[in-house]
């Protein structure tokens, strides 16, 4: 079959630039170190749930399913696999799975001697993966398999006449749980009808990650009671947009958090902040605030030089920025919105439906050039109302189209 022959193809590619490339080294290793992860750690007598998520956006998808699965149904343990390092990196030390490790890539072997070793009682694969040798030999066996938070275009392969072969993958799912009606209507017309529209895991993640928010302190006395711009994950082009923007405005504050974070980076930023006074989060402890909680609280500008802060970041803001709409696709734009705050962002935000559902709502915006962006800020700058109402727009976005983790669950035979 084609597919074979194109997995080993892909397989001697990954050892050839893995001498050359880190992240594709760590792959390699770690798509090698499995079986013995897996002997190591499979308890012959337990059973098993296997989650897979390609990299750490679809961990994020999938682990309100998990978190929820552990704690209604502890006599499963459960099974966390990636295929990219950057979710498996990110997320090796998560303590709510028993068992983390690469997926070994698609073969027919790899595949019978990790079903084998694992023999999970159900999988369940998130939105993009489709792996063919996997998901056949799966259904060989029985074994539910559930695909969530599951996304699809007509432009996908599995709708394409060349596609029809490798489109079979589709038929072993027990069941599709989709994030939209024109998925669903789309795996109709190949006669795929086990499907259910639930919507996004993201929705019910953005609502936890908010609960269990972090207070800030360092944060919490930059801002004082100024008005707040917080930028998420911004690029370059992002950064040549609002910056200059908000030096033409020094009663509001920012609050910068880069994507790369890196010294020429941090250094290109500051250059851009023509002169305001800004300070760097890994420069402060909780220890010597005290202080410099003057400097702090004269700052205009706090960038945050460190990760994992990003989520409870928003909550101190009054309008948001989401970067990478100016390159391959912004990132999580929930993750703001769920502050009930507005959320700027790029152009490149077509694929992904949160942005345009949030802008449909009211709670979104999007722009392609500075002139555009100054116009919608100018808006909210001099009009408190316009600035709430979109504000209250993304929080209700978020709240409506949560509960997609209660309705997946609620189908699945455990």
């Amino acid at each position: 079959m084609i597919y074979n022959l194109i997995i080993y193809l892909y397989l001697l590619g990954v050892a050839v630039y893995s001498r050359f490339n880190e992240k594709v080294r760590k792959m390699w290793r770690g798509e090698r170190e499995a079986f013995r992860i897996l002997r190591e750690k499979v308890d012959p007598n337990a059973k098993y749930v296997w989650f897979h998520a390609a990299s750490l956006g679809e961990f994020e998808q999938g682990r309100p399913l998990m978190e929820r699965l552990r704690k209604d149904h502890p006599e499963y343990k459960i099974l966390l696999t990636f295929f990219s390092p950057s979710g498996y990196e990110v997320r090796k030390n998560y303590d709510g799975a028993d068992i983390i490790c690469y997926l070994p890539l698609d073969t027919i072997t790899n595949a019978r001697r990790f079903l084998r070793t694992v023999r999970p009682v159900m999988a369940f694969f998130i939105k993009y993966e489709f792996w063919y040798n996997y998901l056949h030999i799966l259904k060989h066996r029985n074994i539910p398999v559930y695909s969530v938070s599951s996304i699809f275009r007509p432009e996908q392969v599995f709708f394409k006449w060349y596609g029809r072969q490798y489109g079979r993958v589709l038929k072993c799912f027990t069941h599709f749980f989709v994030q939209n009606e024109i998925s669903k209507d789309l795996l109709e017309k190949i006669h795929i009808t086990n499907v259910t529209v639930v919507g996004d895991t993201r929705f019910d993640r953005v609502l936890q990650i908010k609960e269990v928010a972090k207070y800030l302190p360092i944060v919490e006395t930059f801002k004082q009671d100024t008005q707040v711009f917080v930028a998420g994950s911004s690029w370059p082009p992002d950064e040549a947009i609002f910056i200059p923007y908000f030096n033409k405005h020094p009663e509001w504050k920012m609050i910068i958090a880069p994507h790369v974070i890196g010294e020429d980076h941090l250094r290109q930023i500051e250059k851009l902040l023509e002169g305001r006074k800004v300070m760097r989060y890994s420069s402060l402890t909780k220890a010597d605030l005290p202080s410099k909680k003057a400097e702090l609280q004269a700052a205009d500008v706090l960038i945050i030089d460190c990760f994992g802060l990003l989520s409870s970041i928003y909550h101190y803001g009054e309008i948001a920025y989401v970067g990478g709409g100016f390159g391959v696709g912004i990132h999580n734009v929930l993750e703001a919105a769920v502050w009930d705050v507005p959320v700027f962002f790029g152009p490149n935000n077509q694929r992904f439906q949160e942005a345009q559902g949030l802008k449909a709502a009211g709670g979104g915006f999007d722009f392609e050039t500075a002139e555009a962006f100054t116009r919608q800020m100018d808006v909210f700058l001099t009009d408190a109302e316009q600035l709430r109402i979109a504000g209250v727009q993304a929080g209700k976005f978020v709240q409506g189209l949560a509960g997609a983790t209660e309705k997946v669950l609620s189908s699945v035979k455990l």
